[in-house]
């Protein structure tokens, strides 16, 4: 029986589209049990009832690419998923669980395949690596997918950033998220977003959170993800006024992720009234950065 631990994620971090990231220490757990016979698949917590229990079940497809990859065949597996990432709200659950999955298909069969194999099969699987990339490595991670490699660079942020999360109540699949964005985009937006997440990523290194801070802005995705979530600009506002560093889209949204230093609670209750005068209800997590990514745990 082997158990494998992965965190929340949030992707793009206003300019980084598809290509930065970040891990928070909010984890989903994964447990893989080799059966006689059979596929068993028990989950719970966050949505427990939308989760497949069949061989569609997306734990089990990540599993089975990587079964078939290395050639090992179990003649049975219990899967159980402990699902603490909320779905479909933009902090990486599916990447948790295709990481996660791929991590402990790969133990359980000798472990034959590098993490770095591991994460070019989790990107194929999901398309993107800016929530893979840190669900497996931790930390703030920078992503490249070339035509036969994805690279990646790992950064720890500093201790004192912290997260705020405000998770409003209905679900925003990333396919929906990405309708809504234009194909073809002008060069002076293109140039404003390269400019800004270099020196995000810069800044973050040095330290220079205000600097950091400032250069969360983004012209590829928010302006026009911004229809699909009610409220958007007010939340982007309040948490600004009441000392955040910077505010975006966590992900694909529909959460919004503001990130500050120190007591974040002023913070947080002003994203909730926000989003509360715009008829949406949400909640919100204070949740620090993980520089550990997925690490396999000690089973009961």
């Amino acid at each position: 029986m082997l158990k494998v631990r992965i965190p929340a994620t949030s992707g793009n971090l206003g300019p980084g589209f598809d290509t930065i990231g970040m891990a928070f220490r909010l984890y989903n757990y994964i447990t893989f049990e080799v059966l006689a016979e059979g596929l068993e698949i028990e989950v719970s917590g966050e949505g427990a009832e939308e989760i497949s229990r069949g061989e569609d079940n997306i734990v089990y497809q990540a599993a089975k690419k990587v079964f078939d990859k290395v050639n090992y065949h179990p003649s049975g597996l219990r899967i159980k998923l402990e699902n603490n990432i909320p779905i479909a709200r933009g902090m990486g659950s599916s990447a948790s669980i295709i990481g996660g999955g791929m991590l402990l298909a790969n133990e359980i069969s000798g472990a034959y395949l590098s993490k770095d194999e591991i994460f070019k099969m989790a990107v194929e699987m999901e398309g993107h690596p800016d929530n893979i990339a840190p669900a497996i490595f931790g930390g703030m991670t920078i992503s490249v997918v070339g035509i036969d490699r994805v690279d990646c660079l790992k950064i720890e942020p500093p201790k004192e950033l912290h997260g705020i999360f405000a998770i409003p109540d209905f679900q925003l699949s990333t396919m929906t998220a990405r309708k809504v964005i234009p194909v073809m985009i002008d060069r002076s937006d293109a140039v404003f977003n390269i400019s800004r997440s270099s020196l995000m990523v810069g800044a973050l290194m040095n330290g220079d959170l205000n600097l950091f801070g400032k250069m969360m802005e983004d012209r590829l995705h928010q302006p026009y993800r911004m229809s699909l979530i009610p409220g958007m600009q007010d939340v982007f506002n309040q948490a600004k006024e009441r000392g955040a560093l910077s505010v975006a889209i966590s992900g694909a949204g529909p959460t919004l992720i503001a990130f500050v230093t120190g007591d974040g609670t002023e913070v947080a209750e002003a994203m909730v009234k926000a989003f509360k005068k715009h008829g949406i209800s949400a909640k919100t997590l204070d949740l620090y950065p993980d520089v550990q990514g997925a690490v396999l745990v000690k089973t009961d």
